[in-house]
């Protein structure tokens, strides 16, 4: 059976020459990965983090590594793919529900929630730095979290005050926080102790350090 499923994409891992693992997470198949055949002129546009593709499945009675040939990307994202900031936040926010989501698992919903917040991203000029906090807090309500700021003070420190302020806050309101780069981080990684808390899991996010250092010098804006 061969069926047309729009996903984003999470992980790739190469398997042989022209072959890809693709790992994401699909509108009507939830997280699951494919083995996809591409040649080496589209990989990059088609493996980066956060794409969102239209793909042609092909089920595999024999094993639960479904094939997939890539149909095309459904949303160029020239906001984000122009810009380096936002290509390194999409490392994190695409690994985060990598680590996060289970293979096999299909969470209702969350697809359409995931290709709402890239697209968010995409079409934001300025003033973004504090997107992935807000990504954050969206992903826990995403997962059926919902944290209210008392859930949060056993994972937050010194930097509760500041959270509180951005739970309250719509998306146009969170953006325009002034915050260092210090507090994002701080609140980042309070954020996902409080996941690794409700998920009974350790989440090791390598591109956590990644965005810290993205931060680790900017200041408050």
């Amino acid at each position: 059976m061969t069926f047309d499923e729009e996903v984003v994409v999470l992980n790739s891992t190469r398997a042989r020459d022209g072959l890809e693992v693709l790992h994401c997470l699909g509108r009507s198949t939830g997280r699951r990965s494919f083995l996809l055949r591409v040649g080496r002129s589209s990989r990059m546009s088609l493996l980066l983090p956060f794409s969102l593709l239209e793909i042609s499945v092909t089920e595999n009675p024999r094993s639960e590594l479904w094939t997939a040939k890539p149909v095309g990307l459904k949303h160029p994202l020239a906001g984000v793919r122009g810009d380096i900031r936002k290509n390194t936040m999409t490392l994190f926010m695409a690994e985060l529900i990598y680590r996060t989501v289970k293979d096999g698992s299909a969470e209702e919903g969350l697809y359409d929630w995931c290709e709402g917040q890239i697209l968010t991203l995409d079409a934001l000029q300025t003033d973004f730095s504090n997107f992935p906090l807000y990504f954050l807090l969206s992903f826990c309500s995403a997962l059926g979290f919902r944290p209210s700021a008392k859930d949060m003070l056993p994972f937050s420190g010194e930097h509760q005050a500041v959270l509180e302020r951005l739970m309250r806050s719509d998306l146009p309101s969170a953006m325009l926080l002034p915050l260092s780069g210090s507090v994002r981080n701080g609140i980042a990684s309070s954020i996902v102790r409080y996941l690794e808390y409700h998920t009974e899991s350790s989440i090791h996010l390598r591109s956590l350090g990644v965005l810290r250092e993205f931060y680790s010098d900017s200041s408050p804006k």
